[in-house]
């Protein structure tokens, strides 16, 4: 009899394992949210700080070094960092940021010049499974659950992919049943793969521009649905179903294009550092797909701190003019300060951007999202920073602002009361 329980109890487990974590009421499962928009969608937040910021609910330390950003996905959440000699991916306990299991993923170090190591890509959650990507190219499933392998490949031994300067920087994008990357090369710009079995389903042969450091996004654009990257050469959108090149228009970037593109009311929007600045492309679908450009300027050069869409304005860092507020439609500058908070990444939450500067203090502003000025509300400075760049992207899941800074992860309160 206790044998038959045993056994009983020894295949519900394994069940377990394979079932989805329960959702909380509000995740971020991925780099920039549910939409890779930079939009949190949740409501009652505070809509100012005290003094020294709000309330720290915890401290999560022993991370390794990088700068992977977080996904949070049920009562998890997931990670990456450089531990001596080795990459992993990490689970925290979303509760307390107790670590429950470490996987190593691969090559640990710094590719390029300027000694920036560890991985740099945020962990995608879907379901039981999460997906990770290393600088060098390592690409793991992981079961979330216990942090089990369930396959891996590698972006530049199975796809062809060159190592881009900086090493591969974009986030992993699960869509059905496929979860996409971008090798880049003579094989394919993107690649999508079974994301259960880690076997390749389509690469885009007639788009074979080399990766940069952008992440893919979904939209539908004339009833189509279908994914949107940008290189250095141009921004494309490709069929979900075998990667076949629905439209692409040249866009010529320098030394790093980092950010990922906002697709609204039919219109694809892009920028990047170095001097190059935005452009908007109006896509439509005759018989064929067009990509007409509505506007090309300097208004948005964003390094890669990231644009967001709130209503008709973009808000966003851009290089040498500072915070900056775009009309998407006309491109137009809406208010541009550049005296009172330094460059540095953002989201949008419940009328609010969370701006958080990249330099030696990390100070994160609490602004209006507004197109009448630069209106300030509050800020802080977090404690414990490691003295690099704090380029991760803040997040905010089930009303807490999570900060992560090398082998550190901060959890705020940030939800009224």
């Amino acid at each position: 009899m206790r044998k038959h329980i045993a056994l009983a109890v020894t295949a519900w487990l394994a069940q377990s394992l394979l079932q989805p974590l329960p959702a909380a009421q509000s995740d971020w499962p991925q780099w920039r949210g549910p939409n890779r928009d930079g939009l949190c969608t949740e409501t009652g937040l505070l809509k100012e700080w005290p003094q020294q910021g709000p309330p720290l609910l915890w401290k999560a330390t022993g991370l390794g070094g990088g700068f992977s950003g977080v996904s949070v996905a049920g009562q998890r959440i997931f990670t990456m960092g450089e531990r001596p000699g080795t990459n992993h991916v990490l689970a925290l306990n979303r509760a307390d940021g107790k670590v429950l299991w470490s996987t190593p993923l691969g090559k640990a170090g710094a590719p390029g010049w300027g000694g920036y190591a560890g991985p740099r890509a945020t962990p995608t959650a879907d379901g039981s499974l999460v997906y990770a990507l290393g600088q060098f190219g390592e690409v793991i499933c992981v079961n979330a659950q216990d942090g089990k392998e369930v396959w891996r490949k590698h972006l530049t031994t199975d796809f062809g992919g060159p190592l881009p300067e900086w090493g591969f920087s974009e986030s992993p994008l699960v869509d059905s049943d496929q979860v996409l990357f971008t090798p880049g090369g003579p094989q394919g710009t993107l690649a999508a793969l079974n994301k259960k079995t880690g076997e390749l389903i389509w690469q885009s042969k007639d788009w074979t521009d080399d990766a940069h450091y952008s992440s893919i996004i979904i939209a539908e654009i004339g009833g189509v649905r279908q994914y949107v990257q940008l290189t250095a050469k141009s921004v494309a959108g490709v069929a979900p179903k075998d990667g076949a090149v629905l439209w692409k228009t040249a866009r010529k970037g320098a030394t790093a294009v980092i950010p990922t593109p906002i697709y609204a009311d039919g219109c694809v929007y892009v920028t990047s550092g170095y001097s190059i600045g935005c452009n908007l492309f109006k896509v439509a679908k005759g018989g064929e797909f067009t990509a007409t450009q509505v506007y090309a300027n300097k208004v948005m050069v964003n390094h890669h701190g990231g644009v967001v869409k709130v209503g008709e304005h973009l808000y966003g860092y851009s290089e040498g003019k500072g915070w900056t507020c775009q009309d998407f439609k006309s491109g137009e500058a809406r208010w541009q300060e550049k005296s009172k908070l330094g460059k540095g990444s953002l989201l949008y939450a419940d009328g609010r951007l969370y701006c958080r500067e990249e330099a030696e203090k990390g100070v994160v502003a609490l602004l209006e999202a507004t197109p009448s000025g630069y209106v300030e509300k509050s800020r802080f400075a977090p404690p414990d920073r490691s003295g690099k760049k704090s380029w991760p992207h803040p997040v905010i899941a089930g009303g807490r602002l999570f900060l992560r800074d090398q082998d550190v992860l901060l959890c705020y309160d940030v939800k009224a009361r």
